[in-house]
This record gives C-alpha cells, sequence and structure tokens, in this order.
C-alpha cells in the first residue's frame, strides 16, 4: 500500500476532484494546510518586502493499493498544474498496513 499526499493550490480542488473521480478514487482527507517551498511565501514578481510568510494550501491524502498509485498521481498532476510557481508537490510513501476501526479489517481490505 501507498499514501499519496498532494500539496496543491486551492482554488485546483474542484478540478481535481473530479479527475480523482474518474480514476475511482477510494477516498482521500483534506486539510487546509499553510507553508512555503523555494520561493519563500513570493508570488510573481513580488519583493521581499512584498511577500506573505505562509501561503495558503491544500493537502490531500490518500491510502491506495500500489496498483493504483500511478493513475492517481495522473490524475492530481494533470488538473493541479498551472505551470506558475506554487502548484504544489506530490509525496509518495509506503504503509506497513491499515485497519478499519468499525470492523478491524486490515490491510487492503481496510482501505
Amino acid at each position: 500500500m501507498k499514501k499519496i499526499e498532494a500539496i496543491i493550490r486551492r482554488e485546483r480542488l474542484g478540478p481535481v476532484r473530479k479527475a480523482l473521480e474518474a480514476v475511482g478514487y477510494p477516498g482521500m482527507t483534506l486539510t487546509e494546510v499553510k507553508g512555503h517551498g523555494r520561493q519563500k511565501g513570493r508570488l510573481n514578481g513580488q519583493s521581499d518586502t512584498a511577500r506573505s510568510e505562509y501561503l495558503p494550501k491544500l493537502k490531500l491524502e490518500i491510502v491506495v493499493d500500489d496498483a493504483e498509485v500511478a493513475p492517481i498521481m495522473r490524475a492530481i498532476m494533470s488538473k493541479a498544474h498551472t505551470g506558475e510557481i506554487g502548484d504544489g508537490k506530490v509525496f509518495i510513501s509506503s504503509i506497513d498496513t491499515a485497519v478499519r476501526v468499525r470492523t478491524g479489517e486490515e490491510g487492503e481490505q481496510a482501505l
């Protein structure tokens, strides 16, 4: 199993969600976050004095079977991309196990 974490622009959530629905994602957790990358909070053309320390973003978290990683990652990338600084990042990490609290199912059955 893999965990996909995607940091995206808030205004790209609608298109990303539709693309995920089209590839049949199993569910996701959405968190409002703030941060900055290499641009250090600067938007295009801004000076250091005209910057926000942390820019608002959304973090999507999706845990999937290994075979589902590529289509879900492509769906996110295709709709989160604007070509501008601050489009975000996608991280993929391994998940040792998952447990569904209600039923006690483990592993992929818990997804």
